[in-house]
């Protein structure tokens, strides 16, 4: 019986981390932004990211607002639903207190 326990502890675990590390992308989020978005916002990804800082991208994000903040932003944006985790992920990344600049 410990055998078996222990072998779905070990299995759950495994899934655990595969799961977390295949969500979100900060860098497929850069990318998503210089093709899909930088056309309708008319500014870079530093600009865009630096709106708020990490913490208000997290609030925003937790209220299941960021595509309407991303619109907000960016007038005439429609974000599909795919994008929002990774393109959120480039957004905290990048946030006006976080002291890192994207290249893009």
């Amino acid at each position: 019986m410990t055998k078996m326990t222990k072998l779905a502890v070990a299995a759950l675990l495994g899934l655990a981390v595969v799961s977390t590390t295949a969500s979100a992308n900060v860098n497929k989020g850069k990318k998503i932004y210089m093709k899909k978005m930088k056309a309708a916002c008319g500014f870079n990804g530093a600009k865009f990211a630096a709106k708020h800082t990490q913490g208000e991208w997290e609030k925003i994000k937790g209220a299941g607002k960021f595509a309407e903040e991303a619109a907000k932003i960016c007038p005439g944006l429609k974000l599909k639903k795919k994008y929002i985790n990774d393109v959120y992920d480039f957004a905290h990344e990048y946030g006006s207190d976080s002291g890192n600049v994207p290249s893009c």
